[in-house]
């Protein structure tokens, strides 16, 4: 990634959120899944982008270039992300990837610095159904048995096997992302059990899609579970202004499969000719 600087905003409760920026244009805003970090997540897409966009990848509190507290809540999450985008001083697209395109959404419901929002595989959870919360609960499971273990890739590698494609896993593996995400793991699993005890409302509530007023993109791969089709069309349902296109062959990892794919419907979506006046 050329001409790579960085960018910083406090929160308020004292954490300093920080991402590394690459590329000029006007600005997007780059989030996260849960799993890896904003370097690590966006590595194979980003350099796609640079000679149109100014790409931000900030990390979450712990992870990347961002400072550590133990408040990983929802809400914490997603306030900490408006107050990166606040500090750029002017309108920003948002990308998300997995739960990040959750927070991207719930993010745009509340900003109006938001202005158009790329949701990659956003995953709603309060659709899950029983089968579903048992698929995830095993691999978390396996994750965590892994983990005791001392093999922080292996208990990655088993949690990245709810979402992902047998593709999606070969890909990631080979690119070495759960050996250097499984660095995140005890991240995951602490933001895993803060999310179970939240109280708030959900970025998936239709509450909260029907609030969001920014032009919406949902992503999904035509190899994806069934579950994240699922997830992708609810969104769709319920924010006013959003329409869904479907990355061929690709699985829930489209970021790390398709980059090019991926990085072509972005630059579709966020042309200032396609955006209303």
């Amino acid at each position: 990634m050329s001409n790579q600087r960085t960018h910083y905003v406090t929160t308020t409760d004292g954490v300093t959120i920080g991402g590394t920026v690459h590329g000029q244009g006007p600005p997007l805003v780059f989030l996260q899944g849960a799993m890896g970090d904003g370097d690590l997540d966006w590595q194979a897409l980003v350099p796609h982008l640079t000679d149109r966009f100014t790409c931000h990848l900030p990390s979450m509190r712990g992870r990347g270039l961002s400072g550590d507290h133990p408040d990983l809540s929802l809400g914490r999450v997603v306030d900490d992300m408006l107050a990166y985008v606040d500090s750029i001083g002017e309108p920003t697209g948002l990308v998300g990837w997995s739960g990040g395109a959750m927070w991207a959404l719930a993010m745009a419901a509340q900003s109006d610095a938001v202005d158009a929002v790329a949701a990659c595989e956003p995953v709603a959870n309060s659709l899950m159904d029983e089968q579903e919360r048992a698929a995830l609960g095993e691999a978390v499971a396996r994750a965590g048995e892994l983990a005791a273990e001392g093999d922080l890739t292996a208990a990655m590698r088993a949690f990245a096997g709810y979402p992902f494609t047998d593709e999606d896993i070969a890909v990631a593996e080979g690119a070495g992302y759960f050996e250097a995400a499984g660095r995140y793991v005890p991240n995951l699993f602490s933001f895993f059990k803060q999310f179970r005890e939240y109280e708030g409302p959900l970025p998936d509530d239709p509450a909260v899609l029907g609030a969001i007023s920014a032009p919406v993109l949902v992503l999904h791969g035509s190899n994806t579970k069934p579950f994240l089709v699922t997830s992708a069309r609810h969104v769709v349902d319920h924010v006013p202004n959003a329409r869904v296109k479907e990355i061929p062959g690709a699985g829930h990892a489209s970021p790390l499969t398709h980059p090019e794919a991926l990085a072509g419907a972005l630059t579709e979506f966020f042309s200032p000719a396609q955006q209303p006046a």
